[in-house]
């Protein structure tokens, strides 16, 4: 075996590690970004919840982000011998659904909503992002 033979078939075999170690890193890429795609931006679940609107204010130190309350009627108990209302935190990423919940804030509002299994700082700070106004109505008091 020539030197020149020596130095082919050494070559072969760094490069089947080299195949594999790459085969690996892209693997390992495709999967994590999977798992970052279903976790943030998998749609879970999305609904519609009712109640009197609470407040809606934009605030963040670096992703200014729109954060709202939305108050829900009715009464439940999580225990046994407490009660407690019905609060629906949510986070709005749409500047024209903001600034109407912002200037109707008071009135009772029937929003839709998604759903995801994790928060992302330029979207919001809770899982529920309000994504369409259905109905407005001045609240009777």
């Amino acid at each position: 075996m020539t030197d020149l033979q020596a130095v082919k078939l050494e070559s072969k075999k760094t490069s089947g590690f080299k195949k594999f170690l790459r085969w690996l890193t892209f693997i390992s890429i495709v999967v994590l970004i999977v798992i970052f795609w279903w976790k943030y931006y998998y749609v879970f679940g999305e609904g519609v919840k009712s109640g009197e609107l609470n407040y809606v204010v934009k605030k963040g130190n670096v992703f200014k982000t729109y954060e709202g309350k939305l108050i829900q009627s009715g009464f439940r108990s999580k225990a046994a011998g407490t009660v407690q209302s019905y609060e629906f935190e949510f986070s709005v990423e749409n500047d024209s659904i903001a600034n109407v919940l912002m200037n109707n804030s008071g009135n009772y509002f029937d929003l839709h909503y998604k759903e995801f299994k994790g928060a992302i700082p330029w979207r919001g700070y809770s899982e529920f992002v309000v994504d369409k106004i259905i109905t407005m109505k001045a609240v009777d008091r």
